[in-house]
Parts: C-alpha cells; structure tokens; sequence
C-alpha cells in the first residue's frame, strides 16, 4: 500500500513537471505585439486555448472523481476560447443584475452594460444613487472575478442645457461609477472612465423618452489584449 501512494505521488508530480516544461514550448510562435505598449505578449487565443490542451489533458489523470469532472468542466470553457470566457460572464451578469434595471448587451466578444440616468443618479448629481448602490456591488463582483477584462465607463447626456456643462457632469457620472468599482475590488488599472455628453445619443433628443434613454452610463466591457 506504501509503495502504492509513493507510486501516485510520483506519477502526479511527474504529470505536473511535464505541463511545466510543456506551456513554455507552446508559447513559442504563438504571441502577439501589444499595440499600446509595444511587447510581446501571449495571446487570449493560446492562453485560453492551445496551453489549456496540456493542462487539461492531465486533469483524467491527476484527479478522480467528482473533482475531476469540475476541473473538466472549467477547461471545456478555458479551451474553448475568448468567446466562451466572455460568456460566462455575460451569464452571471445577466443573472445578477435581473430586475435591476440595467441591460446587458452582447456585441461579438464586448458586453455592454446600459445605466439609465434616472436609475443610477438623481438629477443633475453624479453621486451614485443608495439605491444603486448593491447593484454596482453585484457587477464589482462579477467583473473582479473575471480579472481578465477591461472596462470602459462612458458617461452620456442628452443634449439639453449647455455644451459644458454636459460634458463636465457626464464625465463626472463616469467616473463616480469607476471609482465605486474600484472601491468593491476591481482592480482601477484595469478602468477607464470618459464622458460623452450628448455626442453619443441612442434615441432622439426631440422628445423626452428618447432623452431619457439618451442620459446614461454604459460599462463597455473587452477581453484584456
């Protein structure tokens, strides 16, 4: 029995010395040039992919049973790239922020989070409404959780009033909702917030239903490059 456990001990470090001098080979030819800071980095594709075929290719034998089937479970979402990892963030998102009044979009592989006005600031303030307040902390969750994404806070208005002040006080809404987030966990390196004033409406200002739409925040949110 004693030569059976020192056996498996073997057999597992084994396994794991070959996934450690095997992730490095699969980088090889396989990174890309960030366009912001000018280095090579690996990219989502082989992070997610190529390198989760040899770490979950041990999974069978280095675990049993119910532990086993949950390690497999996360590298079928792993391997299957950045589409899927944004996926499941979309879903727990979608999930926390039911009835909240916030809507999530999906285009391609961004997630748009759309704050009404009305909902997430009392008029003419840029503090983050109390009762706004637990549904921020539910998307501070999710977004710290899933630390591979970035997120642009952009603060809208519709086109009332003067050009100015729209600015100011839309750049002020975005960035009273990213420093919330940073204060719930997320990490501030990975926000940017902006304000848009009226540049960007999404109905028409000429009655008051399309201002409302018009005045918002929205949380763009993109795998890491």
């Amino acid at each position: 029995m004693i030569n059976g456990t020192v056996n498996g001990t073997i057999n597992k470090t084994f396994k794991a010395s070959i996934a450690t001098l095997a992730l490095p080979l699969l980088m090889v030819g396989c990174t890309t040039i960030n366009p912001y800071t000018g280095q090579q980095q690996v990219s989502k594709a082989v992070k997610y992919g190529a390198i989760s075929s040899v770490v979950c290719g041990l999974v069978g034998a280095v675990e049993s049973g119910q532990r086993a089937r949950n390690a497999a479970a996360g590298c079928g979402v792993i391997g299957a790239g950045v589409g899927a990892y944004m996926d499941v963030q979309e879903a727990e998102l979608r999930q926390e922020l039911q009835g909240s009044g916030v809507q999530v979009e999906r285009n391609g592989d961004q997630l748009d989070l759309i704050m009404p006005g009305n909902v997430t600031f009392n008029t003419n303030e840029y503090t983050v409404r109390p009762q706004f307040q637990s549904t921020l902390d539910s998307v501070a969750t999710v977004l710290a959780k899933y630390a591979d994404t970035r997120v642009q806070v952009v603060g809208h208005t519709d086109s009332t009033g003067g050009a100015d002040y729209n600015y100011n006080l839309s750049n002020r809404r975005a960035t009273s909702v990213a420093n919330y987030l940073s204060g719930r966990g997320v990490d501030q390196s990975r926000i940017l917030a902006q304000g848009m004033g009226p540049d960007q409406p999404i109905a028409s200002n000429d009655n008051e239903s399309g201002r409302a739409q018009n005045r918002r925040v929205e949380l763009q949110i993109v795998a890491a490059p």
